[in-house]
């Protein structure tokens, strides 16, 4: 398990190392062999445009560790309003109320831990295996017809201006859009920092909830699950550099993102030798393969709900 050692120029050098990322213009319909998250990329563009959310960044890290060093978090039930902004060219876009609630739902068994799955867990992993107590509830569902074919990264689907929908009263209200993203990016999430006027969650719209062996491996709904997590400060699991730090305690060591449904045990090649925890929401595996967040990703995310924290409105 890793220790966390941060400095405030690392923690700029850990989000000024991305590549920027190109609107993409390929068919929403092409198959996705593996599980994209723009959440990194679109960040980079982020940083790049705007100076000072770096330094924004580097406060909200430091309010986490302090809130963690010293137990400052969330005192009580967190249950996270939700508007869903539906972004459709076809029938298939415009995906039914039933899937959106169905969305709600492997969220708030993912985050409580009450997903079957969850009892998979293996034994190693099984002491940090957490119930992060976090519920969801669906405020409402907003529908714009659009001639587009898809979004890209560039949150043109969170501005009327350019044809998609502003988000509703984001301090205190989780906003998530269904569309089609293209160039084979299952969603993306603003991390803690950024603009209200763009923050949320994205999710293609085909990905969207528990939708059917069409979408299958990612039709269990996990893609929200991953991206939630950024919106709740999560990095991905193998801190998006080989064998880097995910800034939690409790995750082991991973050399880089791993796909499919890896067989445990999964030895890493980041020494000492130790078993990845592959099942983990934060890496890229087939939503059939993760299942579990830890309590030190727990602790992460209660940081930010609290008074000072970067989502105070939402906390309690």
């Amino acid at each position: 398990m890793k220790k966390i050692l941060l400095t405030a120029t690392a923690f700029l050098m850990l989000f000024s190392c991305q590549n920027d990322q190109t609107e993409s213009t390929e068919l929403a319909t092409s198959a996705i062999a593996r599980r994209g998250c723009a959440s990194n990329e679109v960040l980079a563009a982020q940083l790049a445009a705007d100076p000072t959310l770096a330094l924004r960044m580097n406060e909200i890290e430091a309010f986490t560790q302090k809130a963690m060093l010293t137990n400052r978090l969330v005192n009580g039930k967190l249950v996270i309003p939700v508007v869903v902004n539906v972004l459709y060219r076809t029938a298939a876009e415009n995906i039914s109320d039933a899937l959106i609630q169905s969305q709600i739902d492997v969220l708030n068994q993912d985050f409580t831990a009450t997903n079957p799955d969850f009892s998979s867990t293996p034994a190693e992993f099984a002491g940090v295996a957490a119930n992060i107590d976090i519920t969801f509830v669906l405020e409402q569902v907003i529908r714009k017809s659009t001639t587009k074919t898809s979004w890209g990264t560039r949150d043109a689907m969170k501005k009327t201006k350019q044809g998609g929908l502003d988000p509703t009263s984001p301090s205190t209200t989780l906003n998530m859009w269904a569309c089609t993203v293209g160039g084979g990016i299952l969603g993306y999430a603003q991390f803690p920092g950024g603009s209200l006027a763009t923050d949320g969650v994205v999710v293609d719209s085909k990905y969207f909830g528990l939708s059917g062996s069409g979408a299958y491996p990612y039709n269990l709904g996990r893609t929200m699950t991953h991206e939630v997590g950024h919106w709740m400060n999560l990095r991905h699991i193998w801190g998006d550099a080989s064998c880097g730090s995910d800034l939690v305690s409790d995750t082991p060591v991973h050399k880089t993102s791993n796909f499919g449904v890896p067989v445990y045990p999964y030895v890493s090649t980041c020494l000492p030798a130790h078993n990845e925890m592959t099942m983990n929401y934060m890496d890229y595996t087939d939503d059939r393969g993760m299942y579990m967040f830890t309590n030190g990703q727990k602790s992460r995310m209660a940081a930010i709900f609290v008074s000072g924290g970067a989502r105070a409105g939402f906390g309690i």
